[in-house]
């Protein structure tokens, strides 16, 4: 998909910012999905903001910036005029304050403490809120103002779209060979195919070879042709792949696991362009551009390093899905509207929640299938269930503590997280006291609960069904539910503990009453 309009932020602030990097707040998931992606850019280091339903102001992904639009806010009466207030503290960390029992707020997957800090590591690498049950946003740092640069197929509105964007519009219009290192699924194959439809080869082929298949016996004849007779079996002439992309784009993918022998051929023809056909008795020339991707150290592991220098003539990296965050709403947007066109997404707020909090190991490409996967359940009217659709770790656990969060280097984030995760524990060997202790620990939260007890979330959703006390808001009576809530003040966290009922289907089941213009929630 090719969108412009994804690249755009507010307030037409007129530089970057790459020496004081200030606070970006992008909208993940909002029920205008319209909205999906729209950002603010709040205060450098030492300023604070306050998120509340009036404000901030988020630009429309259609209004350029500078244009004079001030923006809209979230708006969404799932989300309190009580505002959240967001501060950086010491050593470029973050502190996260609001009025537990006013509105739900989940921070990177777990309920907030009411004070919640992370460290400037954790806000590097984007930290997910979720509102009211509703909408999720993401804080991450900018150091850049986002451009209207059209590439095609690169989505994304955080730093890492924006450079990688540029680069490819920056060295798109030239001849020189482009290595494009990333993990497996973060998008090189896409980003070579956007270099070559911004080229003046755009017209000309895109030849796409893995070079981890080739064989050594038959390699010089796939890469460059062979004369009839020039082996065994060469009962006619063949064209190779240089001759192929000729006047367009050769993608060498996966030239980290070139065969030795292949490498000295490809080295040749990058120093003088020219090469031989198997069998021929005179050099041909390439006029192919050359576009290499590999998820490997090229430093590493025996690379002819003289390849590896001309291959480096221009190197853009491809971030993992993991160290952009904020984009994970645009794309998920884009997948589910390639799949499921229409208005019919109901997706429950824990799915949403662990499709923003997951690593994605398998990058984009992985996103892309659960979202497929997601979508067919849609169309089937079912609803939608993430560990159905793929296997999701969890970046990180927070350990929310008043006033502290245990905090760990990029490198060990995961480790720690598994350290810190319950084990999986057999249904067998849970009680109905451990049930009835998980939820009210987790604020009557189902997918926070699931975590808490080591099982799955529909597990989680059999053990509510069946457990004697507890009931789900469709069972409990209007006039029970309308005297809890008044008695509870409107504290959607205490009702649902009174009541022994889930939080969100509660919200839910209070907003069909029209019993949430009596309180803020």
């Amino acid at each position: 998909m090719s969108d412009p309009d994804a690249t755009l932020t507010s307030y037409g602030m007129a530089e970057d910012f790459a020496s004081a990097p200030v606070l970006g707040i992008t909208v993940l998931w909002h029920p205008q999905r319209e909205r999906i992606g729209e950002q603010m850019l709040g205060p450098a280091a030492g300023g604070a903001i306050a998120l509340n339903r009036f404000a901030p102001l988020f630009a429309p992904l259609s209004v350029r910036p500078g244009a004079g639009h001030e923006g809209t806010p979230l708006g969404e009466r799932s989300i309190t005029r009580e505002p959240v207030h967001i501060r950086f503290v010491a050593e470029g960390g973050i502190q996260i304050d609001h009025v537990r029992g006013k509105m739900g707020l989940e921070l990177n997957g777990r309920p907030s403490n009411g004070t919640d800090r992370f460290t400037a590591s954790e806000l590097e690498r984007g930290i997910v809120i979720g509102l009211g049950s509703q909408i999720f946003v993401c804080l991450h740092l900018m150091r850049s103002l986002p451009r209207a640069v059209n590439v095609p197929g690169l989505i994304g509105v955080g730093d890492g779209a924006i450079k990688m964007r540029e680069a490819i519009a920056q060295v798109a219009g030239t001849s020189m060979p482009v290595l494009l290192l990333g993990e497996t699924g973060s998008g090189k194959e896409v980003a070579a195919q956007a270099i070559h439809a911004l080229s003046g080869r755009r017209n000309g082929r895109f030849v796409a070879i893995n070079m981890a298949t080739l064989s050594e016996s038959l390699a010089a004849a796939e890469l460059f042709g062979a004369v009839k007779g020039a082996y065994t079996g060469a009962t006619s002439g063949r064209r190779g792949w240089f001759a192929e992309a000729e006047d367009g784009t050769l993608f060498l993918d996966e030239v980290g696991d070139t065969p030795a022998s292949v490498q000295a051929m490809l080295l040749r023809v990058l120093e003088s362009g020219e090469y031989r056909p198997l069998g021929a008795g005179a050099d041909a020339r390439s006029n192919a551009r050359i576009v290499a991707a590999t998820d490997q150290d090229l430093g590493e592991g025996g690379f002819n390093q003289a390849l590896r220098r001309r291959l480096e003539a221009f190197v853009i990296r491809v971030p993992a899905l993991r160290e952009r965050r904020e984009d994970m709403g645009v794309l998920m947007r884009h997948f589910l509207e390639a799949e499921a066109p229409g208005d019919g997404w109901n997706l429950p707020f824990e799915l949403l929640s662990q499709v923003f909090n997951g690593d994605w190991p398998g990058n984009v490409r992985q996103l892309g299938h659960a979202m497929r996967r997601v979508a067919l359940d849609l169309q089937a009217g079912n609803v939608p269930v993430l560990e159905q659709a793929v296997v999701v770790p969890v970046v990180a656990e927070v350990v929310a503590l008043p006033n502290a969060t245990v905090a760990s280097s990029s490198a060990s984030a995961s480790a720690s997280a598994s350290a810190s995760r319950p084990a999986r524990r057999k249904v067998s060997e849970l009680s109905d006291d451990d049930l009835v202790e998980a939820m009210e620990k987790s604020q009557w939260q189902i997918l926070a609960a699931s975590k808490a007890l080591g099982v799955s979330r529909p597990t989680v959703y059999k053990l509510l069904e069946a457990h004697p006390r507890i009931r789900f808001p469709s069972n409990i009576s209007e006039d029970e539910i309308r005297a809890a809530w008044t008695a509870c003040k409107g504290d959607l966290q205490r009702c649902a503990s009174h009541l022994m009922t889930p939080a969100e289907a509660l919200r839910r089941h209070i907003g069909f009453l029209n019993l949430d213009s009596e309180y803020e929630i």
